[in-house]
């Protein structure tokens, strides 16, 4: 045979994740794809596979262009976060303050190496998908077995699957035999795919492709063949990986609202200095020495050192909370995101749904009964009109609990409470419903052994086992396919007897349960002699009685249907999508009160709309059906083009482009492979949607704490910059020295910032709209708040370090009294802080945060350190103070907890007004 030269051949110049019309193998016939790669049902020859090797390159994702550790440590200080800290170390190192500065340059370095770490688990992602390839292959060579390194396949190979492999690339399935592979990795479904060699329309879905075995799944029963088609980036989990590399992540809301701020800051510090610099040079004649520490000392107070150090910290300490509720943040940005986002797209199985199936509907010729509980717990009721009943009553649904008991073989256990599925998750659903009848599953298979087995195959598409009991009885138990049950059945069972067959009757029950996305298993039984020991097929061609019909979900979670409502009611729109059908989609978004304006559309629905036509579709649609990776990463560019900021959970490898567009990405801890664990910026350990809405709930509470934090800090930069431009202004002496600015901004940064932090979420955090993406982080409100507060500071650290100076006390006592006033004022305005509009003098505003407490109890005893320890008062030219000090001290604090409480209650009812 010749080297091949079909159209599909991959060259160098190709895009990886191009396509041409002889790529759609699964609409071909399988002797067309023989013919066109040159190959036969005996495989390639050894010399040809190596030619061909040469031509295709190794069955190899190629790994992605990574910078280099020193290169990526470096970039860890391109950093908004981090501006400021850096401004401050200089400033400081310019004075000679290298305890300051040392201290300052720790905590950028510290902020480096975690970002290091981060970006470095981050950059595994691709990584992740590249090992997805299996190590090794069996291939048909030469009419002859070999097992090869997969990396050697080329297409045209012919290979041989059993259960347990991972497909080694895509593949063009030849024959097989009950072959069934899970494709969750690429789809996003949990259940295995049942395989037929037939071709499928060229249109059809990746999820509908019968005819393929794609690279990466996992085959998990049965047995089967196939050609190789595609190898390395050309195959789907290629193209993903290529889509990877494409993918831009785009920076948080946070990271853009702190460079705005910092922008506008620096600017203001910059003008304000240069302004008072020069005011004092050429109006005010002081020299240029005094004039240059004077803007030095106002820079310093304008800078708030500790700022970034305390946002840093307050995002630590919601991955802290965050990770108590099952939600595990990877990178810190990620925590603020969540506050702000506007949509959730959401996985269908295992998020929404408890990725275990259920019987929740039993239909018997006589009676339809629905079935409560939960998953696999075997807790829960039978009932016919809403009204419980018991199998004691209805020997027809005594009956079907038997059958289902006995033709099964999975077993369930408990333990520490949960109950644990072993076997096939439709026989898991069937002996929940026996044991919610309070069968004795042990006693049932004791009493009636089973002596033989027809096992399940997508060829006859059913199961039956025969059993006797110790009398010698036979019986037959048979399910499956209730088109194929119904073929075999001659009569039904009714009422405990035997009854001729109505055909209708079941044929009109099964369509009905399907329209209501339930998976339809029908169960039949017959008797048989002591002496039939051994099952055949035309045992069950006919006779058989059917007992009853199963209707099967995934039944929703209850806490994700509360958490979808608390989202929506907190202004956040939640979609469904999912790889599912559209039919079971619906059923499902049905539970949750999704897609009543619009039907559910699929992704042959969204390949027909133009560009205007999805992006609006994108924001009114909620649920979507059949949909493939370039579906769902399109419809997250879609929703951020229109302003959103977009979560989406994932759990596939199929998944991981759409995970790292998303402004915040979250990946399944359970059930998600690597890939999508690696590309997301948060990962759930229990998989639930309720936990989503958790961390988005806490997500604003650190949004909100940060802006507490920073109403905090700014007045104390405020009040110490406008102390020293008022003292320029009307030629007086500092009030504060650089040195005493230094100490104050650093104990008020470590204690009084850090400690709301802590707070917890306030009332309504839940029942407000989202914020918007392009806010300032400093309302109008707020800027308002601080300018205020900065004067109050000004005016009490000012007048007080006149009325010292009046009175005849010495620079250093006065300056001392001014430091200690504006820490006073800042310890009370903590207290303000702690509700921003609301009023504070409460018991819990007062005394019901601890970390408060013990950051003003730390103030106080560092403060009482500078103003009498002998150390302190050398390097800080602080000295001792009187009593009646403190007490003016005191008083003055008290009065800006009053003037803000004042302000705080004009402005609740300045509001009140103008809403009605």
């Amino acid at each position: 045979m010749g080297r091949v030269s079909s159209p599909h051949q991959l060259t160098k110049k190709e895009e990886p994740t191009r396509r041409t019309s002889s790529g759609e193998w699964h609409g071909r016939p399988v002797e067309e794809v023989f013919k066109e790669l040159d190959t036969s049902k005996t495989g390639l020859s050894p010399e040809e596979a190596r030619d061909r090797l040469l031509v295709h390159g190794p069955n190899l994702l190629k790994p992605q262009k990574r910078r280099g550790p020193i290169t990526r440590f470096i970039a860890q200080f391109n950093n908004v976060l981090l501006y400021v800290l850096v401004g401050a170390a200089v400033v400081t190192a310019l004075l000679g303050h290298w305890v300051d500065t040392g201290v300052i340059v720790g905590v950028v370095i510290i902020n480096a190496i975690v970002g290091f770490v981060q970006e470095g688990k981050a950059e595994k992602a691709l990584e992740a998908i590249r090992i997805m390839l299996a190590p090794q292959a069996t291939v048909r060579r030469g009419d002859h077995a070999l097992t090869v390194p997969a990396e050697t396949l080329v297409p045209g190979d012919i290979v041989l699957l059993q259960s347990g492999d991972r497909v080694p690339a895509d593949l063009r399935l030849l024959q097989m035999n009950s072959l069934q592979i899970q494709e969750a990795a690429l789809t996003g479904e949990s259940e295995a795919v049942e395989k037929t060699p037939e071709s499928v329309a060229p249109e059809t879905e990746l999820a509908e492709r019968a005819s393929m075995a794609y690279a990466g799944t996992l085959v998990t029963y049965g047995k089967g063949s196939g050609i190789v088609v595609e190898t390395a980036e050309r195959t789907e989990i290629g193209r993903i990986s290529s889509m990877m590399s494409e993918v831009q992540t785009l920076t948080t809301p946070l990271l853009r609202q702190m460079g705005v701020f910092n922008r506008w800051l620096t600017l203001a510090i910059l003008i304000m200095t240069a302004a008072t610099f020069l005011f004092g040079l050429l109006v005010q004649d002081y020299l240029l020495n005094d004039m240059f520490m004077a803007a030095v000392g106002l820079a310093v107070a304008a800078i708030p050192e500790g700022l970034p150090a305390v946002m840093t910290i307050t995002l630590a300490i919601g991955v802290t909370r965050m990770a108590r509720r099952n939600a595990i943040i990877r990178s810190l940005p990620a925590v603020e995101t969540l506050g702000s986002v506007t949509v959730i797209c959401s996985d269908k199985t295992g998020t929404l749904t408890r990725n275990e199936l259920m019987v929740q509907t039993i239909i018997t010729a006589r009676e339809l009964y629905t079935v409560t509980g939960s998953g696999y717990e075997p807790i829960g009721e039978f009932r016919i009109d809403d009204e419980p009943v018991t199998a004691d009553q209805y020997p027809d649904l005594a009956a079907t609990a038997q059958a289902a008991v006995l033709c099964n073989d999975a077993d369930l256990t408990e333990t520490e409470g949960s109950w644990h599925l072993h076997g096939n998750p439709t026989d898991g659903a069937l002996l929940t419903v026996g044991m919610k009848t309070k069968l004795d599953v042990a006693f049932e298979r004791r009493s009636q052994p089973r002596t033989d087995l027809i096992p399940f195959e997508s060829v006859h598409k059913f199961m039956a086992t025969l059993h006797h009991d110790h009398e010698g009885h036979g019986y037959i138990y048979v399910k499956g396919a209730p088109e194929r049950i119904l073929e075999m059945c001659t009569f039904q069972r009714s009422n405990g007897e035997d009854t001729s067959l109505d055909t209708d009757y079941w044929l009109e029950r099964i369509e009905a349960l399907a329209s209501k996305a339930q998976r339809v298993l029908a169960i039949a039984y017959r008797s048989t002699e002591p002496e039939h020991l051994h099952l055949q097929f035309n045992d069950l061609e006919t006779g058989l009685t059917l007992i009853a019909l199963f209707g099967l979900i995934d039944p929703p979670r209850k806490e994700a249907v509360d958490a979808v409502a608390r989202c929506q009611n907190a202004g956040i729109q939640v979609k469904m999508i999912t790889g599912d059908h559209a039919t079971t989609a619906r059923a499902i978004a049905a539970h949750f009160c999704l897609g009543g304006n619009h039907h559910v559309l699929t992704g042959k629905d969204l390949d027909a709309l133009s560009e205007d036509d999805f992006l609006a579709i994108a924001s009114d649609a909620d649920v979507f059906a059949r949909t493939t990776p370039e579906h769902k990463l399109r419809l997250v560019r879609a929703l951020q083009a229109t302003g959103h900021v977009v979560a989406m959970t994932g759990d596939g490898v199929n998944d991981a482009p759409a995970l790292k567009r998303a402004d915040i990405g979250i990946a399944m801890g359970l059930k998600g492979t690597e890939a999508a664990k690696e590309a997301a910026e948060m990962v759930l350990a229990d998989d639930n949607f309720a936990s989503i809405m958790h961390a988005v709930e806490e997500g604003r509470t650190v949004y909100d704490n940060l802006r507490k934090s920073i109403l905090v800090l700014l007045p104390t930069s405020g009040g110490e910059a406008l102390t020293i431009i008022a003292a320029v202004l009307l030629a007086q002496a500092l009030p504060i020295t650089p040195v005493q600015i230094l100490w104050v901004n650093m104990i008020t940064a470590v204690t009084l910032g850090l400690a709301l932090a802590f707070e917890p979420a306030e009332a309504g955090v839940m029942k407000r709209q989202p914020r918007s993406p392009d806010a300032p982080i400093l309302s109008g409100f707020l800027t308002w708040r601080i300018v205020f507060v900065s004067v109050l500071l000004l005016a009490g650290t000012f007048g007080l370090f006149g009325w010292e100076r009046s009175i005849g006390a010495s620079l250093e006592t006065a300056r001392t009294v001014a430091v200690n006033t504006l820490v006073a004022g800042e310890i009370v305005y903590l207290f303000n802080c702690r509700r921003i509009t609301e009023k504070s003098w409460t018991l819990d505003g007062l005394f019901g945060s601890r970390p408060a407490l013990i950051a003003v109890s730390l103030v106080i005893g560092l403060q009482l350190l500078f103003t009498y320890l002998p150390v302190m008062q050398v390097l800080f030219h602080s000295t001792s103070i009187d009593f009646e000090s403190w007490a003016r001290i005191i008083l003055f604090a008290l009065s800006l907890f009053a003037l803000v409480e004042l302000e705080k209650a004009a402005t609740r009812r300045y509001r009140s007004v103008t809403s009605t």
